[in-house]
């Protein structure tokens, strides 16, 4: 079964680097990019990712928001939040906007992985 993962940054460069690690890793597909809360949301409501590697602070709408609409419209769909932020208050508050994970920008990326691969669809809920 093939992970479609949706990249929510509003790093242009990021979000490439990210989707070139993401593609070499056997039986994971990247199937967009979203700069913004507002545009994830709508792409995740047409697309139906298996999981959304959300930035928890972007434009328009952050990735707080964009979570806590996600998990509730969409229950299948799985959001890993990924940011620089180690504080207390931004990690509880992706958890409790129904994030599955939260990792942070400066891990290897074989920890982003191994939360991917530990979220599968229909697994958590």
């Amino acid at each position: 079964m093939t992970i479609k993962v949706l990249l929510a940054d509003d790093h242009k460069i990021f979000r490439d680097g990210l989707r070139t690690l993401i593609e070499q890793e056997e039986g994971m597909e990247v199937m967009g990019e979203a700069e913004n809360g507002r545009i994830t949301l709508k792409m995740a409501q047409k697309m139906m990712p298996s999981i959304i590697i959300m930035d928890v602070t972007m434009p328009d709408m952050n990735g707080l928001e964009a979570t806590r609409k996600i998990t509730a419209e969409l229950p299948g769909v799985k959001v890993i939040a990924l940011s620089m932020h180690s504080d207390r208050w931004f990690v509880l508050g992706m958890l409790e906007a129904g994030a599955s994970g939260y990792v942070l920008k400066d891990c290897a990326f074989g920890e982003l992985t191994r939360a991917i691969r530990q979220s599968p669809p229909g697994m958590l809920t």
